[in-house]
């Protein structure tokens, strides 16, 4: 008896125990009921405790075949709390429904199986898609295979979604239309290409152009009908050929079982224009055709239509070298060519445009033979000779050795100016390499050859350059001179007299020839020594020192006589 009414501190806590039983059992769980009692639109439903909880009658009407219980049904809701301030217990079929779908997902999304849901309400970057309680997010990019403008005609409508990631804890779903969809289209598309074979004809409808084809749906697959095999000739793009909507007949050229991609062709439906080509082009028929393309390295000419052949730069003109093809011809002009190769194993024809017209380089020869004087314009001066203008776009060069017979050719380079007009010999024409060689300095002859000049010679020279050891001459004809040095020691016999101040450019002076190098090309010039055999000669005809006559005398009298006889 005083065990009873005293308790101790054990027996309280097995009282505690007892009593707090199943408080928390339950909490944060899904929990089977008893509806106990029915409030207007409030369900009180029984979860086992000692108190009940209320539920509004609309959480049971949720869901598609959804009914409200009646007195006595048994129902599952979620628990929240086991009492809240009013001794109630707290729980929601709201929550329940989303946990039974949370559960029923997970195994769904780990056997990798498609789920139903509701499209129900937009959100940012998407939408929001009900799958039987959880609410999951459908990104905009998934929605279809190919972007969708309305979305109207999918809300409301249950379909099948690929669930691509779930995270409980933050209760986030991400699902897919489009995934769904991309399957179903790959089964499809594995149907169909198991249905085609590589050089069947079929016919198809455009779908889509791009820059390099077309898509052509061929009943539920499209293939791709690329622009070099829409047509034997150059197609600069589709659209020159084809059309959206266009219904095409095309054959099957290739199927790649891997990517289970479809190349179609048009081209191959047609007679291939390169069969025979060497009959229809041999080399040396001269042709007409029509410029379709230029570049950088030449012009293809259409001979007819799908046989193009190839004008190099290098074949385009007799005379304009370094230039753009662009600045010779121009995209759809008429033009004559000759065939040069041809080579129908890899499709290539050779074409010549300069070999269609006259070789300037023949008249050039004709007109102007080796010998013949001709006159141009200075075009250019490079370090290697002056280039002139000559008949019909032909350069002639005067290399820097063919400028003048005296002076260095980069001296001689220096008088001319471009734009300048000049008179040359011609000196050889390579009409092969097409090169024509001229000559300035052979127009006046070569001063040193033949016996113009010879040692002992007497001549009158020009002086045109003072230098501090002697004076530079020239003498002969105005258009082709010869030139020398004249040292100090011999401008004069008389030491006193050996002055280069003496002398001024332009003064006139008789000297003598002393010496000639044909192979440098130097004539030697002394004063001196004419004076010397001018004096011998006087001391010769008109006495000498030992017969009393002065030096002076001698040479006074053979001046008179030698003035006398020029009169």
């Amino acid at each position: 008896m005083t065990d009873t009414l005293t308790p101790s501190r054990d027996d309280f806590a097995a009282l505690l125990d007892q009593q707090l039983q199943g408080r928390d059992l339950g909490e944060g769980q899904v929990v089977h009921g008893r509806v106990v009692g029915i409030e207007k639109d409030i369900l009180i439903i029984d979860v086992g405790l000692k108190t009940e909880g209320r539920i509004p009658a609309r959480e049971f009407g949720i869901g598609e075949g959804a009914v409200i219980p009646k007195l006595g049904d048994n129902v599952e809701v979620y628990l929240e709390r086991v009492e809240n301030a009013l001794g109630e217990a707290v729980i929601s079929r709201d929550k329940a429904r989303r946990e039974e779908a949370w559960t029923r997902l997970e195994v769904v999304f780990a056997d990798g199986q498609p789920v139903n849901g509701t499209i129900v309400g937009r959100v940012k970057g998407g939408f929001t898609v009900d799958l039987g309680g959880a609410s999951a997010f459908l990104p905009g990019s998934q929605v279809d295979i190919r972007p969708v403008r309305d979305v109207a005609p999918l809300m409301g409508k249950e379909q099948p979604f690929a669930i691509l990631k779930m995270d409980r804890p933050r209760g986030n779903i991400v699902v897919s239309r489009r995934a769904i969809l991309e399957e179903a289209r790959a089964e499809q598309r594995t149907e169909l290409v198991g249905q085609l074979q590589e050089g069947e004809v079929r016919e198809g409808v455009v779908k889509n152009i791009t820059d390099y084809g077309a898509f052509v749906d061929l009943g539920g697959i499209d293939g791709l009908l690329h622009v070099t095999d829409m047509s034997w000739k150059r197609v600069s793009h589709p659209s020159q050929v084809l059309a959206v909507g266009d219904t095409v007949k095309v054959q099957i050229v290739k199927i790649n079982p891997d990517t289970q991609r479809i190349s179609l062709g048009m081209k191959q439906l047609q007679a291939d224009p390169w069969d025979g080509v060497e009959a229809k082009y041999p080399v040396g028929a001269k042709m007409s055709g029509r410029i379709t393309n230029i570049t950088d390295y030449g012009a293809f000419v259409e001979l007819e239509a799908g046989v193009e052949g190839l004008v190099h730069v290098s074949e385009m003109s007799w005379t304009k070298k370094n230039v753009h093809p662009g600045k010779i011809v121009s995209t759809s002009q008429e033009v004559d060519v000759v065939v040069l190769d041809v080579d129908a194993s890899k499709r290539r024809i050779s074409l010549g445009l300069k070999q269609a017209q006259d070789n300037p380089w023949d008249a050039f020869v004709a007109a102007h033979p080796i010998g013949s004087t001709v006159e141009g314009e200075v075009k250019n001066a490079t370090e290697f000779g002056l280039f002139i203008g000559l008949d019909n776009d032909i350069d002639g060069m005067v290399h820097l050795s063919d400028l003048d017979w005296n002076v260095s050719g980069e001296e001689a380079i220096q008088r001319y100016r471009k734009g300048e007009t000049v008179k040359a010999k011609v000196l050889d024409v390579d009409v092969e390499k097409e090169r024509v060689s001229l000559g300035i300095k052979q127009l006046g002859g070569d001063p040193m050859e033949g016996d113009v000049y010879k040692k002992g010679q007497q001549i009158t020279v020009t002086v045109t350059a003072i230098e501090t050891g002697g004076i530079e001459v020239k003498f002969g004809e105005d258009d082709a001179p010869a030139t020398a040095f004249v040292r100090k020691s011999d401008l004069s016999r008389d030491r006193a007299e050996q002055r280069t101040e003496r002398f001024s450019v332009g003064d006139r002076v008789d000297a003598m020839i002393t010496g000639i190098d044909k192979a440098s090309r130097r004539v030697s010039v002394s004063i001196k020594a004419l004076e010397m055999k001018d004096e011998a000669e006087a001391i010769e005809q008109f006495g000498s020192s030992d017969s009393g006559a002065s030096l002076g005398d001698i040479l006074g009298a053979a001046l008179r006589e030698k003035a006398g006889s020029k009169e």
